[in-house]
């Protein structure tokens, strides 16, 4: 039976503190190998705090041009004009698709280097980018540009990006990954930004494979916990996969945040559990993360 190499990422660090909580817990226990943090929201100092004490992590910067919630909102780092990134209430857009219509290019490219900077200057030393709900790809409205000037932006600060190098045709059902645009643009495209990464010696995983809650798993925690047991069975031998959850501990300040709360605990109660870990290296899950990923692919310094 062959590895199946996974990355494991928590993401939404330093939105609030019961996102905070899990993360931490499960980069200790194992539960998640890699995370990245929101620098534009209020708790990523306690996020950076954690990081600059456990290096040993891979903790990365989770690229944030979007603010999805109705009452919890978020705007720009950068002190530069940000107006094409703003919605009428003055932070960012709650879609990525309002985003991608109304950013202007320059403005993003502003604001990726405040994010970044802001981060480092609190003492992280990221180990990968990722994007938040997916907003510089491009897929929603078919403007590439964006993961271009994105992945070119990974190349210049040496570090790995979130970016699956293959597709399979279950991602296009996925709704996590809200892929809008033509399937065969998709799979052509992406074939070629896999070259266009390898140029750069930008690290990207093979496959991205996020859990989707459009199914009977949103209905139990049991539920759930099969659904994840049968995706990570179905991840591809000798390759490395992708997968992301969003775990937080359950508290009053979630359930203020998001009607939707108890799915996160229900990730951060799932992957703190030492029989679902033992259930991966049962599979031939080698969990890894993207300082791993930087050297499989001949990258890292």
């Amino acid at each position: 039976m062959g590895k199946k190499y996974v990355i494991i990422n928590a993401d939404d660090f330093g939105m609030c503190h019961s996102h905070n909580v899990a993360t931490m817990e499960l980069l200790q226990c194992g539960g998640v190998t890699s995370s990245t943090i929101m620098a534009p929201c209020a708790w990523c100092r306690e996020a950076v705090a954690f990081a600059k004490s456990n290096p040993q992590y891979a903790i990365g910067v989770h690229l944030t041009t979007t603010s999805e919630w109705q009452n919890y909102r978020w705007g720009p780092v950068s002190s530069g004009d940000t107006d094409s990134l703003r919605d009428e209430e003055g932070f960012f857009y709650h879609e990525s698709d309002a985003f991608e219509t109304n950013a202007d290019k320059e403005q993003i490219i502003s604001e990726i280097r405040a994010q970044i900077a802001k981060l480092k200057t609190l003492g992280l030393e990221p180990s990968h980018l990722d994007n938040h709900m997916g907003s510089l790809y491009g897929i929603e409205t078919g403007r590439l540009e964006l993961l271009q000037m994105t992945v070119e932006l990974a190349g210049e600060y040496g570090l790995p990006f979130r970016l699956p190098r293959h597709f399979t045709e279950e991602q296009f059902g996925n709704q996590m990954l809200g892929i809008k645009i033509d399937k065969q643009l998709v799979m052509g495209l992406f074939e070629q930004f896999a070259q266009f990464t390898d140029s750069l010696k930008v690290a990207t995983p093979d496959y991205l494979m996020p859990g989707d809650w459009a199914g009977a798993q949103k209905d139990s925690y049991e539920n759930y916990r099969e659904y994840i047991y049968e995706l990570y069975r179905s991840f591809p031998e000798d390759a490395v996969t992708e997968t992301y959850i969003h775990p937080a501990v359950e508290s009053d300040e979630l359930k203020a945040i998001t009607g939707t709360w108890e799915r996160r605990v229900w990730e951060y109660r799932l992957f703190s559990d030492p029989k679902t870990l033992a259930y991966f290296d049962s599979i031939g899950v080698q969990r890894i993360n993207y300082r791993d990923l930087n050297r499989m692919r001949g990258f890292a310094p």
